[in-house]
Order: C-alpha cells, then structure tokens, then sequence
C-alpha cells in the first residue's frame, strides 16, 4: 500500500502544484477565474485517488476491499497531494506573489463597491482582510490555512471512490485467461 500511496500522492500533488505555475506564469493572478481553476485542478489530480483505490483492490487485495481500507488509501493520497500542493504555493508565494494578499483585497474590495456595498460595509471587510493579511505573513498560518482550501476537496473524493470501489461488482478486476 506505501508504495502505490506515495506514487498516486506524488502524481496527484505535482499535478496541482504545477498549477499555480502554469495558470498564473510570472504571477499575473485572475482573481475571476482563479477560483475555478485552482478547484478544477484539484479535481483532476485527485482523481488519482480512483485509480490508487481500484489498483490496490485489484493487484494487492484480490479485487475486494473495504470501506476503511479504501478510504485509508484514499485520505494518505490526499494528505500527500494537499502537503505538496501547500508547498508548491509556498514556493510560489515567495517567487512571484508576495503581494498576494494585498492585490486580493483590492481586488475584494473593488468588487463589494462595484456590488454596490455601503461604505460601512466596505469599512468592516478591509479591517477583516487587513486583520487576515498580517495572518497571512506568518508561513506556518499561511501553510496550514493552504491545506484548508485542499484537503476537503480530496476528503470528499475519498468518500466517493471508497463507497464505490468497496463494491467488487464495481469494475471488477479483469482475470486473466
């Protein structure tokens, strides 16, 4: 299981740590578009976790497992990914968007005026993203608030692929004639 976790978790975690570079280059952030890509991406890496699930039921498991197996498997590619993805935006962070946090609350703060929002309500959301900002300095908060975004996301995936795969009539393993 170690070896099929860490190769589906290196898969998966390079994928969406490549991402930040490959959709934001040189660190010309799409605060509108952002969003969808970075969840897309987190999708299609952690659809690995399909993949892992099936081939540790299929090569190591005779084609049955269980729900908790399935779901360990699945939550160790998970944590794999989510730690790779959290240093992949470290790493970009430092290199190109150190003023990540500023351009995003103007960019939040441009869009609640655009919204038509009262002043007061511009007011109390600046204090909120310049209370999160200087949270937002510290790389231990920043780190672990990065997982935040990611880890549902595979957790989520886990419990599909588990509740599927733990079916052996669901794409059974192919015998070998």
């Amino acid at each position: 299981m170690k070896k099929i976790v860490l190769i589906y978790g290196l898969i998966a975690g390079l994928i969406v740590a490549s991402m930040f570079f490959i959709s934001h280059p040189g660190g010309s952030m799409d605060f509108e578009n952002g969003m969808y890509i970075g969840y897309a991406s987190m999708v299609i890496a952690f659809s690995l976790i399909f993949f892992a699930v099936k081939n540790y039921r299929d090569n190591h498991l005779n084609g049955s497992i269980t729900f908790g197996k399935a779901f360990k498997v699945g939550m160790l590619v998970t944590l794999i990914a989510s730690v790779m993805y959290a240093l992949g935006w470290e790493l970009y962070f430092n290199l190109y968007a150190r003023d990540f946090m500023q351009k995003y609350t103007e960019y939040s703060l441009t869009k609640l005026a655009e919204g038509g929002a009262s002043a007061q309500e511009i007011s109390a959301t600046k204090e909120q993203m310049e209370s999160m900002s200087s949270m937002y300095a510290n790389p231990v908060f920043r780190f672990l608030f990065t997982l935040i975004e990611i880890v549902p996301v595979g957790f989520v995936i886990t419990l599909i692929c588990a509740a599927l795969l733990r079916r052996p009539q669901f794409l059974p393993k192919e015998v070998q004639s």
